[in-house]
């Protein structure tokens, strides 16, 4: 992933997409409720973070569709994908602009939900 906003928020939309395949082909209710919950509020705090990095700093452009690898494991994905939003956050986004810094954290703290119930609920 690059630095970019529109990377940044690029990666969010391919989370929700791979969360939403699992959910739909996961045999474990709890599996898919946990994934049900990550596909809907990531699409809501990606908007958000979107409309406020736009309200800040004016039209960002096209948002960079990605598209993932072969994802054997729901878990792996989303443990990569948090490590790599977590290092590149302050340089997709200025580490001051606490707006926009409490949107990802909010991010952040979706992933670590959602993996604790996939990890030790289902």
């Amino acid at each position: 992933m690059t630095e970019k906003p529109a990377d940044f928020i690029g990666y969010l939309f391919l989370a929700r997409d791979v969360a939403h395949s699992v959910h739909l082909n996961t045999r474990s209710f709890s599996k898919h409720s946990a994934l049900n919950t990550f596909y809907d509020e990531i699409v809501g705090l990606a908007d958000s973070l979107a409309e406020t990095c736009q309200g800040r700093h004016g039209l960002m452009g096209p948002i960079t569709l990605q598209s993932a690898k072969k994802t054997v494991n729901i878990i792996v994905f989303l443990r990569e994908q948090l490590a790599e939003l977590e290092e590149c956050r302050y340089e997709a986004f200025d580490k001051s602009d606490t707006a926009i810094q409490n949107i990802i954290d909010e991010i952040v703290r979706l992933y670590l939900t959602i993996l604790y119930k996939l990890e030790f609920l289902a």
